[in-house]
């Protein structure tokens, strides 16, 4: 198959950015398409070639299927890389992408297809041996049939959009008497959300983990397991904090684990980056939750641990190339990411607009920072308002805590409200340190995670109207005019 020569990354941001940096050093050209608020950002910037897709909000501008087409055929681009989020798990895409002769650099689009769908994913994932968690994926979408349905599951169950996503479309219901409302609402926000208000049910299983399974697979049938992330710190179904290898996790668990999540793959003939997410219970016992069929956000801790560059393994597949070894790569220490975000805690965590006056992160050979801003730069209403992604590394689980919590309490941020604090706090307890977490980790500790530290708020109040008056150019060191 003819090397890849030029890459459109139809994404925008921090993964915009990353992926340019690995084209680059692989000597490929790299083409970026933005909206008009995007227009003097760093990934544009930072590509070969800019083109313009007009439009302010994502769905008349990244997720335009038409304009980015034209796009890759004005510029010439031969292959697309979609990043996570917007166009990269849309089959639509993938299939006009390989109509006009242009690569899609990730799975074959009845991949995506059978994965999208929550329920013919779970139907699928367990004809192949694949456990999934009690519940109901049938057609019919009746409430009578909801009600004996539930009732055979046994409360609380979980309502989940079918066409479901972060966290989207998705309600706990804990009794009879909640179920035709928590649906009901499922329904209309899986709706808006989806344009499909088609429910499943599930068993809801207490106080669970997020275990997930990263996993590649080449154009020759072979598929492998990259090790495991733990996911559970998450505020309302998103994920906070992500981390490699997962804690208090036993090696005869995460055979079994890695083989169920390779025989999900194999279900789909997958190609490329995937991750099978799973349920973990306390007792040990894991359900197959969903695939992602993309390179995940939390990508880097994986890489960090392996010294693999998981999008270079995506381009090099998606030429026809077979993957470098059939053995899962041995890792090394321990790896950490959180999510720095322009948000506002203390008011249910809103999105902060605004410019960023002054950003600044610490610097050190085990640290590593993805981000898609810089100083100057404007949080704006239309996109995820996300600064950057920390990512450390530790030789044990430990040290890379602390050193986390170094470098958080290093990091400066001055213009709009941030999460840093509160991340600060979070990796700061006893519990997160001895890896007694679950995904209502956060919802039972939020009061106690955004208690008020008027010392630092002082300081940064302080510092923010100094940096207000600051030109800033390079995002390292500041320079009064």
């Amino acid at each position: 198959m003819k090397p890849i020569q030029k890459i459109l990354i139809a994404n925008r941001g921090e993964i915009a950015v990353r992926v340019i940096r690995t084209a680059k050093r692989m000597g490929i050209k790299t083409v970026a398409v933005y909206s008009d608020p995007d227009a003097n950002s760093l990934f544009v910037r930072s590509a070969d070639e800019a083109y313009p897709l007009g439009g302010t909000d994502a769905r008349s501008s990244y997720l335009n299927v038409d304009k980015v087409i034209e796009a890759c055929l004005t510029t010439g681009a031969d292959a697309v890389h979609p990043g996570y989020g917007f166009l990269s798990e849309n089959t639509t895409f993938a299939k006009k992408l390989e109509q006009n002769g242009i690569r899609f650099i990730g799975p074959k689009p009845h991949s995506i297809e059978a994965m999208g769908d929550k329920i013919g994913s779970r139907v699928l994932v367990a004809k192949n041996g694949v456990p999934v968690v009690p519940g109901y994926e049938g057609e019919s979408q009746e409430m009578s049939v909801f009600k004996t349905e539930a009732a055979k599951i046994g409360y609380p169950i979980m309502a989940k959009a079918s066409a479901g996503g972060g966290g989207k479309g998705m309600r706990r219901i804990d009794t009879p008497e909640e179920l035709e409302a928590g649906i009901l609402s499922a329904k209309r926000e899986a709706m808006s959300s989806f344009g499909d208000d088609r429910i499943l049910l599930e068993k809801y299983i207490v106080n669970p983990r997020h275990v997930e399974f990263q996993i590649f697979g080449d154009t020759k049938g072979n598929i492998i397991h990259l090790h495991e992330r733990d996911c559970s710190l998450q505020r309302r179904h998103q994920k906070v904090v992500e981390e490699t290898p997962a804690p208090n996790f036993p090696s005869q668990l995460k055979s079994k684990m890695a083989e169920a999540a390779i025989l999900a793959g194999k279900s789909v003939q997958y190609e490329g980056a995937g991750t099978v997410e799973f349920i973990l219970g306390e007792s040990g016992e894991f359900y197959f939750l969903e695939m992602n069929t993309r390179l995940q956000v939390e990508h880097p801790v994986t890489e960090m641990t392996t010294g693999l560059d998981l999008v270079e393994w995506q381009i090099r597949v998606c030429q026809g190339e077979p993957l470098p070894s059939l053995e899962t790569p041995a890792q090394k220490g321990h790896a950490l990411e959180v999510r720095i975000y322009a948000e506002d805690p203390k008011e249910g965590f809103l999105p902060s607009i605004g410019k960023i006056h002054h950003l600044s992160f610490p610097t050190r050979e085990d640290l590593r920072i993805d981000s898609g801003v810089v100083t100057g730069s404007e949080i704006t209403m239309y996109y995820d308002p996300m600064i950057a992604k920390l990512i450390v590394w530790g030789e044990d689980r430990l040290t890379a805590i602390q050193r986390l919590m170094e470098c958080l309490s290093e990091t400066i941020v001055f213009g709009p409200k941030t999460n840093l604090q509160f991340l600060q706090k979070l990796v700061s307890t006893d519990e997160f340190a001895k890896g007694h977490v679950s995904t209502h980790f956060i919802a039972d500790k939020e009061s106690e995670l955004l208690k008020e530290n008027n010392k630092e708020e002082m300081k940064y109040a302080l510092a923010g109207l100094f940096f207000s008056h600051v030109e800033v150019k390079n995002p390292w060191k500041a320079k009064v005019n």
